[in-house]
């Protein structure tokens, strides 16, 4: 009788599965992924791991980066990623953590968003095992008869038992049917896959549990499911979100990387730590013992962590140099090498003559509208907290801090350029349009 072959390729299950739910909040369930790796591991066949994306926005974050971690080590213990780019489900919308219904997005907006999301998510993955597949080219030939009988498969009371449609029910609030759709949709991937697991953030249970009730509905093995937390913002306060400005964009330049996870707080950090990088939990067990105890200075460990992030996606030359210049810059009061340069016309949004005190000599003096330059530019995330940023100080121009929302200026100043800084780490560098360049 012949051995059962073994891929000599997949570590030990229990090495496996301790690494595979190392940072996880759910497993569904803990003893049917160790039976599935046992199996795979004889039979010398890796596990395909299902993750999708809807390119809803067109920029990955450090909170995606979780998920695409986790999706990582399978790749390194042998398994199968698959990387489902929600071309199709996109157009629906996820109504996931809603209070009312997403905006749909028409198909140019997610054809732009999805090319630019495997450049971002081969930063972490490996592009040669990772296969990539968009959900419209079996949601698309679906059809109507198709997603009838799809939908017939699932009952609208155990729709209603999510959270969030519970809630927006209750509360009386609008739940369009497209919605329903959803998560059957997102099911169906699944069916067509054979997906073996499915990876997920945690809000996202109830839409891997679909997958995991339908597949048996067509003849397949449910998947299992394990989900990742959600990483909180440099806020603090919010899960890491563009839409409440607390996110670390995982194609900024490494200097705002490194800069933004410097300003997260002390606390926060062990989590950024366990999250964001391989470290293992003994090693950041040792470096919370050491600060606690004296033995390191906090600011060093978080040094330590932002070079660690910004090498994993830029490269060790990039985090060493964006290390050298938040030194440099934070630390000694420095301008940074490069600083952007927007150039501004005085009839644009920004730039106006400035008016005269009444029996004052007319002079070339205009105004810089600090508020929507600093909301439109990036350097605040609204308007209201621009004017938060001026009202508490964090504003200078050319070094000397800015007390109005209206900066004066003359003509050959803004010609030479004003530099303005926010908060610590910054810069903007204002420009009158046509200076000629030096």
């Amino acid at each position: 009788m012949t051995a059962p072959r073994s891929a000599p390729r997949f570590p030990p299950v229990d090495e496996q599965l301790e690494r595979l739910t190392r940072g996880t909040v759910d497993v569904v369930t803990r003893d049917e992924l160790g039976r599935r790796l046992g199996t795979a591991r004889d039979q010398g066949r890796p596990l395909r791991v299902k993750v999708g994306f809807d390119p809803s926005a067109p920029d990955l974050h450090l909170g995606h980066a979780v998920l695409l971690r986790k999706m990582r080590q399978f790749q390194d213990l042998g398994h199968e990623v698959v990387l489902v780019i929600g071309d199709f489900t996109g157009l629906i919308g996820d109504p996931t953590g809603r209070s009312k219904t997403r905006p749909q997005l028409t198909p140019a907006e997610v054809q732009a968003n999805a090319e630019t999301y495997m450049a971002q998510a081969f930063r972490i993955l490996d592009a040669e095992s990772t296969r990539v597949r968009f959900n419209s080219e079996w949601l698309g030939t679906l059809g109507s008869e198709g997603f009838i009988r799809l939908a017939a498969r699932y009952s609208v009371a155990r729709m209603l038992e999510r959270r969030d449609f519970k809630q927006r029910f209750a509360a009386g609030e609008s739940i369009r049917i497209h919605e329903f759709l959803y998560p059957l949709a997102q099911a169906y991937d699944s069916v067509v896959l054979e997906a073996d697991v499915e990876l997920g953030g945690t809000d996202q249970l109830f839409n891997l549990n679909v997958g995991r009730d339908l597949m048996p509905e067509y003849g397949l093995a449910p998947q299992m499911i394990l989900t990742t937390p959600l990483l909180v913002g440099i806020d603090g306060v919010e899960k890491m979100s563009k839409s409440y400005g607390n996110a670390i964009g995982m194609t900024e330049p490494p200097r705002e990387i490194f800069g933004k996870v410097m300003s997260i707080s002390d606390d926060l950090m062990w989590t950024y730590w366990e999250l964001c990088t391989a470290t293992p939990p003994a090693e950041i067990e040792a470096l919370k013992q050491a600060v606690a105890g004296g033995a390191a200075h906090p600011r060093q460990v978080k040094s330590d962590l932002a070079r660690r992030i910004v090498g994993d996606l830029a490269g060790e030359k990039a985090a060493l140099a964006a290390a050298a210049e938040f030194d440099r810059v934070f630390a000694h009061g420095a301008i940074p090498d490069a600083v952007p340069e927007l150039e501004v016309a005085v009839d644009g949004p920004y730039v106006r003559p400035a008016v005269p005190a009444k029996g004052a000599a007319v002079a070339s003096e205009l105004e810089l509208l600090l508020v929507p330059l600093l909301a439109d530019q990036g350097l605040a995330p609204s308007r209201s907290e621009a004017r938060r940023l001026i009202a508490q100080h964090a504003v200078e121009a050319d070094g000397a801090e800015s007390p109005t929302e209206m900066l004066a200026l003359s003509a050959d100043r803004l010609r030479t350029g004003v530099l303005l800084r926010v908060g610590r780490r910054r810069f903007l560098r204002v420009v009158l349009a046509g200076t000629p360049r030096r």
